[in-house]
């Protein structure tokens, strides 16, 4: 293994990695990013919420469907037979 004296730099190590650079290959500086805001509500609790809310909403969907609450469309789309596959 042959041993360098100096180390490359980094137009030196693109050169060999890439081959020269051309005009194709530009360096170019990002803004940096803007810093983000505070929200009133954490992803955390805003899931629980949502939990919450939903909990609430079943056990009306499961009262209406138990009482015949249901629509007849929805009725006659679950007994009509499927069709041969």
């Amino acid at each position: 293994m042959k041993v360098r004296d100096r180390p490359y730099d980094e137009r030196t190590a693109y050169a060999r990695c890439y081959g020269d650079r051309d005009g194709n290959v530009r360096i170019v500086k990002l803004e940096p990013k803007r810093p983000r805001y505070e929200t009133r509500v954490s992803g955390e609790t805003l899931r629980k919420r949502f939990e919450e809310r939903l909990a609430t909403r079943e056990p009306k969907a499961q009262e209406a469907s138990a009482a015949g609450g249901g629509s007849a469309a929805g009725e006659a789309a679950s007994a009509a037979p499927l069709p041969p596959a």
